[in-house]
Order: C-alpha cells, then structure tokens, then sequence
C-alpha cells in the first residue's frame, strides 16, 4: 500500500511539472507574456550570476531536469517492487483500449493510434497558436531595420523570423525520443527503439520550419539590397553565418535520412547523422544562451547517455561462442554478469572494430536472464554488406572476435505478458523479438501461478524451410535442463511460401557452433552503472545539472558580469560577446556531464570488476544434429522433452500465406494482446485489422525495429 500510494503521488508530481513546462510553452509567445510577465521575472532572476538566461534556466530548463532525477528514483523503486497487484495492469489495458487502438495506418507516418493522433494534433496546434501569436505581437510593434523599408518588407521578415522561434520548440522536444537510457520514456510507457518515429517527426517539422526560416530571410536580404547580412557575425546579437552553416549540416542530415536513401545507402546516412555535433554548435552559437535553455532539457539528457554508452563502447566484451544455423543466421553468445538484467524484447547494439570502427547495429536479444544468469545471446541474419564481412570472419577460423557493445535496452516490465492471450505475427526475421518473449513465458509457467500466464499463438512466415531452423532458438542451448510445463498453451503456426512440399530430410544442413578462445581484456556484460542503475543515472543527472549552475553562476558573476559592465560604459564595444556566452554555456555543460559521469562510472566499474572475476567459464554442450529435423520426424528419440513438446506444438503449412484477418478475428478471448514485427505491409496488415470494429478484444502492442 505504501508503493501504491508513493506511485500515485510520483506520477501525480510528475503530471504537474509537465503540465506547468508545457503551459509556459502556451503562454510563451503571448502579449501577456512577453510584456508583463517577461519584465517582471527579469527583475527578478535575471542577477548578475545568470544573466539574461536566469528566467529561462527556471522555467524550461529545471522543471525537466527535475522530472527526470526524481524518475530515475522512481524507476528504481519500481523495479525493486515488481511482484505489485497485475490485475490491475489488464484493467488499465482495458480502460485505455480504445486511445491505444490504431486509427491511422499509412506509409510515411506508418502505424499511429489514437492517443498519438491525439497528442501530434495538440502539439501542432501548439506550434501554430505560437506562431499566431508571435505574429500578432509583432505586427503591432513593427521594427524597421532599414530606411525606407516597406511594411510588407517588415512583416516578411517577422514571418520569417518568427518561423525560426516556433522551429526551437521542435527542438525542445527532439531529443528526448533518442536518448536511449532515458528516465523520461518509462515514465510514459515508451522506450527508445518505440518512439524514434516521434523524432523523425520533429525532424523533418523542425527541418521544414527552418528551411522555411533560412529562404525567407535570404528573399528579404535580396530584396532589401542586404546580402551582406550573410556574411556577418555579430559580436553582441545573433551570428548570421552561425545559422547558416547550422543549416547545411541539417540539410546534409535531412537528405540522407529520406526512407528511399537511408535503406539503399544506410552507411552514408549513418555517417552523416554524426554531423548533429556540428549542428548542435553552431546552432547554439545561432541563437544564444537564451533560447539554447529553452531546449537544455532534451540535449543534456541525450549527451549524458550518450557519454555514459561511449563508456561502456570502450571495453570489449566476452564473445563465447557463434551458432552459424542453415538459414544464414548466427546467434552471438556473450558472457554476463549475474547482476544484469533486462526484459523481453530488449536490443543490443554492437561493434565490430575489424569491420568497421564508426558502424554499431542494433540487433534483438533473444536469451532470457532468467534461464541464463550468466549468458546473453543475440540473432544476426545475412543481409547487407556489414553481416556479410562478420559472416565471413566466422567462416575463417579466427579464433578471437572483438566486440564491442551498448546496451541493452529495453522496457522496463514485461508489458506484453500481461494479456489473458497474446498473437505473435511476424515475417522472416521477425521472429527475433518473439524468442525472447516465449522463454520468459516458460520461465514464469515454472515460477508462477499459471492463471497469469497468457494462451500463446505464435505465426510466423518464412520463405523457405530451411529458415524454419529459426525456430530451434525458442529453447536456449544451457547446461540447466529446461523444463516446458505441459499446462503451458503453446501454438505455433508457421507458413513456408515459396516451397510447397516438405524437402527430404538429408537436404537438411547441420548448424555449427564456433568456440571463441577466452582474451583477457574481454569482460563479460554488466550494467554499466551496476545493480543500481537508475539510482547512479539520477545521481548523475541531478550532480551535473547542480555542477553546471554552480560554475556557471560563477563564470558570470566574476568574469561575464564585469566584462559586460565595462563594455556598456564602453558604446563602442557594447556587451560581452554574443557567441562566446554560448561557448561558455557548452563548454560547461559538457565538462559537467564528463566529471559527474566519469567519476561515477569508475566507481561502479570497480563494483562490476570485482563480481566480474568471480565469472566461470561456461560450458555448453554443442547439438549434435540440425534442429531442422524437428520438422522432418528425424531422430525424435534423441530430442528432449521440451524438444518434443515445441514439435506437437508446432504446425507447418507449405506453400500458403497466413490469413491474418481470419485467424486474428477467429481466436477466442476477451483480452487478446497482438505483437506484429516484420516487413512494413505485413505491419499494416495487422494494423488495420486491429483497428476495426470487429476487433474490439484486439489489443495492438506496440514494438518497433525499424532504424
């Protein structure tokens, strides 16, 4: 009762933060705002220590800072309570059903439900009553800034201007869906992997604003005889040629993440997202410690994840062993410590230093920690050029592979087990994810009240049959006999296209499984903050955010301050330099975060050090033949129990299609959780089949792989 009740309070605290943040977005560009409020908050906190960025660090930067320390407590304390009532949990399913339903399905948004329609219409609307009311301001106020200009001219390049602020309010928010160890997303239900398609919408916003923003005010240079203005770089007000070569790096990133070039020359958009370091300087040299406060929030996050994975990327991690299976697939085996933990669905993204330094993949985490305390296993099918060369290695007989890993990452409970039944659709790889999800629902059927346990339907297409060895990784290969309740109500219903008869059974391939010898500057995979992650994570956001007011108050007080006050005396200089104020604010936030994160990190990689050597060597038994023959009725008596009752379970249906619509309506129950992961129509397909009105008891997961 006392965790029920410090989570309602949390969330409800949480609430009014976010609501206060977001109603000072509203009342931003307001008269009200601008000319009762704007000076009276000055007077107030804009002192000598912040300058003129006091009011913005209280009322943009803070409260989120705030919400996303106090989460990180509340995420640990949820964690460490995870046996709660989950009765509640299907109730809560059932109350939101409608808001999490699908109402749109369509290619360039893909999959939106209710509750996201809902919020995407409420913050464009938000960006258009900005804009409005910047307009009206400004309008009853116009500024000449030539002689003889026009008014037309004036209000042209207000409009332009204009654009450009309601552009930062897309910032503001840009970041948050990408910061991959987020505090913020749990709290709302997300995780980094679901939510990217909400920054690849405010990117492209955020880029048409301002594209519109840049030509705008390069038609009103031209037609006022100012392009001088391009080349300027102002002293005491916004640099010009900041914003523009701001612009070209976005550009450069806008292009290449166009669907049609990232998946025909995905290397070229990967290179240059990395340009956003670039893009996140100059614009902040653009625009100014005032307006770089407004969007603080989402950047400081993003750079202390981002930090904390260079971290971890450092070392390299302990590769076991690689089971190349016949149809072109490997599981990678790592070896963890007992302390990491994670959920299903979960991803991991790697390196390969030989292959390629700068490329890291995200791949889905198919083991359980559970069943395999000491074991991580991965899934990478042969595709594009970086699997081919990794394929390649492990067809050389090396004896050693570097690699490097962050992650993993994932939701912060098992959400989708939480359904009286749940229908598993996926296409070819999209399998992986389902792996995951069916061994935890065997471990709880071993640890559980099997009332809580949900009727599986597992359907899953593949081209060829020889990529029904895909299935063999539903059982994990461990040295602990696995054991399958037979109360468990497993099916599995798998569909081969482009074959329409059973192959024979000596066409099958063997697998192979490749032994890596052990290096010692391998260690195994740890949580890279240790048991406690999310309370050092708060640590050191709320240690670095209090480090940086405290040097910045200073750097302002004992040598901005000064040097301002000697420059206004001074009308030939002015103020204290536009740009390098901005500088100072970056270079502080970045040492800040360096500190605050190093030092914490050390302290936590001696903890994981000192558990790390009591590691043994795992010892796993190699399978002696292909799992393929599973399928084809080929030594059944060697298999295990757990092999023969996924056999019984399983049903495969040659040169046929699934009919999705007419197995999803037809599958009996009140409460039907349905997770699709595969190619983009079969996603659709599903989608809107969810979404219809005879689908009332279909409740859509969401899960995204798509980068």
């Amino acid at each position: 009762m006392n965790y029920m009740m410090m989570k309602t309070v949390s969330r409800m605290t949480f609430l009014a933060v976010f609501v206060g943040w977001l109603m000072v977005w509203v009342f931003l560009p307001t008269k009200i705002y601008m000319q009762v409020w704007t000076p009276v908050l000055n007077s107030k906190l804009n002192s000598t220590y912040f300058g003129v960025q006091g009011t913005n660090l209280l009322l943009f930067t803070f409260p989120m800072m705030f919400i996303a320390a106090l989460g990180c407590v509340y995420l640990h304390v949820q964690n460490k309570s995870e046996n709660i009532n989950k009765s509640k949990s299907v109730v809560r399913s059932h109350r939101l059903g409608f808001w999490r339903r699908p109402v749109l399905v369509m290619a360039p948004l893909g999959i939106v439900t209710a509750v996201e329609l809902a919020f995407a219409a409420m913050f464009v609307s938000l960006l258009i009553w900005s804009l409005s009311n910047y307009l009206y301001v400004s309008f009853g106020h116009l500024h000449m800034h030539k002689a003889g200009e026009k008014v037309w001219e004036a209000k042209f390049r207000s409009v332009s201007l204009r654009l450009g602020y309601v552009g930062n309010i897309c910032w503001a928010f840009l970041f948050f869906p990408v910061t991959r160890g987020s505090s913020i997303l749990p709290l709302v239900g997300l995780t980094s992997e679901s939510s990217i398609k909400y920054h690849i919408w405010l990117g492209h916003l955020s880029m048409i604003l301002f594209a519109a923003h840049t030509i705008g005010f390069i038609i009103y240079w031209a037609i006022t005889h100012q392009m001088a203005q391009m080349l300027e770089w102002s002293q005491d007000w916004v640099s010009n040629v900041a914003g523009e070569i701001a612009i070209l790096f976005a550009l450069a990133m806008w292009v290449t993440s166009i669907p049609r070039v990232r998946r025909k020359m995905f290397e070229l958009f990967l290179y240059t997202h990395h340009l956003y370091t670039l893009y996140i300087f100059f614009y902040v040299l653009h625009v100014g410690v005032a307006y770089f406060c407004m969007i603080l929030p989402g950047i400081f996050l993003f750079l202390v994840d981002r930090f904390i994975r260079f971290l971890q990327s450092r070392e390299s991690a302990r590769l076991l062993s690689a089971r190349l299976l016949p149809c072109d697939t490997v599981e990678l085996s790592f070896s963890k410590s007992p302390g990491l933990n994670y959920n299903p669905t979960s991803i991991m993204f790697i390196n390969v230093p030989s292959i390629s330094k700068l490329q890291w993949h995200p791949f889905t985490v198919i083991s359980n920690c559970n069943m395999e305390a000491d074991k991580l296993s991965i899934v990478i099918k042969r595709g594009g050029n970086w699997s081919q060369k990794l394929f390649q290695q492990f067809s050389s007989s090396v004896e050693h592979v570097k690699v490097s890993v962050e992650g993993p990452y994932g939701p912060t409970s098992s959400h989708l087990l939480r359904h009286e039944s749940l229908v598993m659709v996926s296409g070819g790889s999209g399998i992986t994810p389902f792996i995951s999800l069916i061994r935890e629902i065997i471990f709880q059927s071993q640890n559980a009240n099997l009332n809580t346990i949900p009727r599986v339907l597992l359907i899953c297409a593949f081209k060829n049959s020889m990529d029904l060895t895909t299935l063999d990784l539903l059982l994990p290969i461990s040295g602990t006999p696995i054991q399958i309740s037979t109360r468990v109500q497993l099916q599995i219903e798998a569909y081969v296209t482009r074959e329409n008869e059973q192959p024979a059974a000596d066409a099958q391939k063997l697998i192979q499984t490749i032994w890596f010898k052990p290096n010692p500057s391998d260690s195994p995979i740890s949580p890279t903050l240790g048991p406690n992650n999310w309370l050092w994570l708060g640590a050191i956001i709320s240690s670095s955010f209090v480090m940086f007011l405290l040097f910045l108050g200073i750097v302002t007080r004992y040598y901005i301050y000064p040097i301002s006050e000697e420059n206004t005396s001074n009308t030939s200089t002015g103020t204290y330099n536009f740009s390098l104020s901005s500088l100072w604010d970056m270079f502080l936030v970045s040492c800040c975060i360096l500190v605050a994160s190093s030092a914490i990190f050390l302290w936590c990689k001696k903890q994981n050090f000192m558990e790390g050597k009591q590691t043994q060597k795992m010892e796993v038994p190699t399978p002696r033949t292909s799992p393929g023959s599973w399928f084809y009725e080929a030594d059944s008596e060697l298999e295990s129990l757990p092999h023969q009752l996924l056999v019984q379970a399983t049903k495969v249906h040659f040169g046929a299609r699934p009919n999705l619509k007419k197995i999803l309506l037809g599958w009996e129950g009140s409460d039907i959780g349905v997770v699709v992961c595969g190619p983009r129509k079969m996603r659709h397909e599903v989608a809107e089949i969810c979404s219809t009105s005879l689908a009332k008891n279909l409740h859509l997961e969401s899960i995204s792989f798509n980068w």
